[in-house]
């Protein structure tokens, strides 16, 4: 009777939500259970707001640990030390240089070239990946690319509306408490679907066509910004491009075409280079992945 009430018409939950700000009783029903109504109406009328960043944090560590139980983590910590390194620093030159939980990045041990974004910024690229790349700005490139999706929120635009409303308008309610058990796990189902959403984007689909564009673009200004070339990306999505059949997973999720490399060809930024830093960053890149 109750869920009836909550979704009978769009008419009666903005008048139930004016009700609740008013404090005037629903005719026919008690104090108790006309303030649930109203305190219900009210949630499900915000449930269409924005994931918060604390929340987009939580779904990217269930993603990441859901990542972890598909491919497990590669134990070397110097490599994943260097690797944070080179994330960081694009990391602090992105547009959104700090999120709720911060940045994290570690590697997966796969032979499958991949790199995937979790909601919130914790990235994870492949062993695949490390040797795909030739040198550290290639490395930066990749992990630029990985940035920008989670500065573009990409990971979390995954999750269905239909879900995630559902999912807060039981969060938000004072009738949650008072469901117990059952409302909980259905709470707990919405979760794991949500997880799915984003899992299934980032491993079996990949994200849509513009997305990826848009990631190249705003990769490109994340690397001339932090002092790499920018023409590292270019370089690495053409190679992949002509390798094709032994990149793996990576261009199902991340699909290099023609036009892909076009467009980030006519996106490259001016940017100076120092050829001196380029080389020496080689020279590290090759101490730390080519041991």
């Amino acid at each position: 009777m109750i869920r009836r009430l909550l979704f009978s018409s769009a008419a009666i939950l903005c008048l139930l939500a004016g009700c609740a700000d008013l404090g005037v009783r629903i005719p026919g029903m008690t104090p108790e259970q006309s303030d649930m109504i109203t305190k219900s109406v009210s949630a499900a009328a915000k449930a269409a707001r924005p994931v918060s960043e604390s929340e987009e944090y939580y779904v990217g560590r269930a993603v990441a640990a859901r990542l972890i139980g598909t491919y497990p983590l590669l134990k070397s910590r110097e490599l994943t030390d260097y690797v944070n390194a080179v994330g960081q620093t694009v990391a602090l030159y992105s547009d959104m240089p700090n999120t709720y939980g911060g940045y994290h990045f570690a590697i997966l041990d796969s032979d499958e070239v991949n790199a995937f974004a979790c909601p919130g910024g914790i990235i994870f690229i492949t062993r695949g990946m490390l040797n795909a790349v030739q040198n550290e700005d290639e490395l930066a490139a990749v992990l630029a690319h990985e940035v920008a999706h989670v500065n573009h929120r990409d990971g979390i635009s995954a999750i269905t509306k239909a879900r995630w409303t559902e999912a807060v308008t039981i969060i938000g309610t004072e009738a949650a408490k008072a469901y117990g058990p059952r409302e909980l796990a259905q709470l707990v189902s919405i979760f794991e679907g949500s997880i799915d959403d984003v899992f299934k984007t980032l491993v079996v689909n990949g994200y849509g066509r513009s997305q990826e564009h848009a990631a190249d673009r705003t990769a490109l200004d994340f690397l001339a910004r932090a002092g790499y070339d920018p023409r590292a990306l270019h370089n690495f999505v053409n190679r992949i491009m002509e390798e094709g059949k032994e990149t793996g997973g990576l261009l199902k999720t991340h699909p290099a075409t023609s036009a892909r490399v076009e467009q980030i060809r006519e996106a490259l930024p001016e940017a100076a280079i120092d050829p001196t830093l380029v080389q020496r960053r080689s020279k590290r890149f090759s101490a730390a992945v080519r041991r």
